[in-house]
């Protein structure tokens, strides 16, 4: 979506929520950028500059506001970009790639050369991926620093930086001021949470709801206010603000060095970066704006899950996932070791030997590369890979892409619902909802038809 200035000093002159993460306002006079929500003092239309991403607004000299925390707008995630390959380098250094890896390690993994993965998020973003990494990690950084007890030199490591001192630098010359002064505003919170801000309205009854049905016994439950996921490391949970349009995540503090990648993990899980406004002009009036498509903390596992669902009842295969993931010790198995094991052993769970297969094959594709469920690759590609392995046809494709590879478009034509209720024509009549086509298919799963 492509906003003019006048449309956005409007939006800010309302403070608008829809408008929340599409852009920000830089204001000359005070080299500050904000949120459109800012509460601060609307400024003149003559001292405002406009930004579609901070990163941007940062890189022209502005330093973050501190009263409405850019760091936590939503809409920074990968689908707001609109190269594919753009699209997936986001996504990849939201996750914290470039924590650990080079540049050209990054561009190796999405099939192109440093430079010209540097020249298309330039020409698309303003903004190099070495210099949009750093802004996300200072982002992380201001959060934590605000809202956890970790020390400056557990922020340090856990958003990505080499050194304390490369940490203390950064910050001074980005903010104007050192990292342990935002540890005078206030008492931290005790533990380790993370806040995630959505543009409203959202269904989190519904969003439990669905997750509910879904909970693997041992690894998950979904109670009537917050979501419980069992990691190697401690428990996550997760539940809504109780007075922002928000989810908060508490975390045990052996996950602090994995926090760029939960949070990137968690806001694709409960599709926190929706643009519920511009969803439902698409919809229509029947559509209920507040639904989200629930997406995937491991995009291989919710292929497996995909693949245990097939032509069985969603209590069927929620039952089939508690045996595997009972296999290997409470948690779903890594393509790896999946990939090594005989598909009679799997199908002595409860499983066709068929759908043992399927998940076999699935797993040594995954783990050999020439598959990737972190949208690396294109999406048709992906389907078609996907529906080359035995047994997996384009219900499960579909549904992998919806979930696992978060795709709004994605429609499972062949699902029995979705047939029940538009007929033979269910493709046709769906061309209508273009984008959206993953909103539409919720929509018809948990609310009925759309008019």
């Amino acid at each position: 979506m492509t906003l003019d200035d006048e449309t956005c000093y409007r939006a800010l002159s309302a403070r608008d929520p829809r408008f929340d993460g599409q852009f920000f306002v830089a204001v000359c006079s005070t080299r500050i950028y904000c949120r459109p929500i800012c509460p601060a003092r609307r400024p003149a239309r003559r001292s405002c500059a406009f930004y579609a991403n901070a990163a941007q607004a940062e890189r022209a000299g502005y330093r973050a506001c501190l009263r409405c925390r850019p760091e936590l707008a939503p809409g920074q995630a990968p689908v707001d970009a609109v190269s594919r390959l753009v699209q997936s380098a986001v996504k990849l250094i939201d996750e914290g790639f470039l924590n650990e890896a080079s540049l050209e390690e990054l561009a190796g993994r999405l099939g192109v050369s440093a430079r010209h993965l540097r020249r298309s998020m330039q020409s698309e973003l303003g903004v190099s991926p070495v210099g949009l990494a750093q802004t996300r990690r200072l982002a992380m950084a201001r959060q934590l620093l605000r809202d956890s007890e970790l020390s400056l030199t557990e922020v340090a490591f856990a958003c990505g930086f080499g050194s304390l001192r490369r940490f203390n630098a950064l910050f001074q010359e980005q903010f104007g001021r050192p990292p342990s002064s935002l540890r005078c505003e206030g008492p931290p919170a005790s533990g380790l949470s993370l806040r995630l801000d959505y543009r409203p309205p959202y269904d989190w009854a519904g969003m439990l709801a669905f997750l509910r049905a879904r909970a693997v016994t041992g690894l998950e439950s979904v109670s009537d206010h917050e979501v419980r996921r069992l990691t190697p490391q401690g428990e996550i949970l997760v539940g809504h603000h109780p007075a922002r349009p928000a989810l908060v995540a508490r975390l045990p503090l052996s996950l602090a060095r994995q926090t760029l990648s939960l949070r990137a993990r968690l806001r694709s899980l409960f599709d926190l970066d929706a643009h519920p406004a511009e969803i439902a002009q698409v919809l229509g009036p029947g559509y209920d704006a507040g639904l989200r498509v629930p997406g995937a903390f491991d995009p291989f596992e919710m292929a497996l899950r995909a693949v245990l669902g097939q032509q069985v009842s969603v209590r069927a295969a929620t039952t089939l996932a508690g045996r595997l993931v009972a296999r290997y010790g409470g948690f779903f198995p890594g393509p790896q070791m999946l990939a090594e094991e005989d598909p009679e052993e799997i199908a002595s769970l409860g499983l066709p030997r068929a759908r043992a297969r399927s998940l076999v094959s699935l797993a040594g594709k995954v783990a050999s590369g020439e598959l990737r469920l972190d949208g690396s690759q294109p999406l048709q590609e992906t389907l078609s890979k996907l529906e080359s392995l035995p047994g997996i046809g384009p219900w499960t494709s579909h549904y992998v892409a919806l979930r696992a590879l978060h795709w709004p478009d994605a429609f499972p034509q062949t699902d029995l619902g979705v047939r029940k209720l538009l007929g033979p024509k269910a493709l046709e009549l769906a061309e209508r909802w273009r984008p959206w086509r993953s909103y539409a298919v919720m929509h018809l799963w948990t609310k009925g038809n759309l008019p």
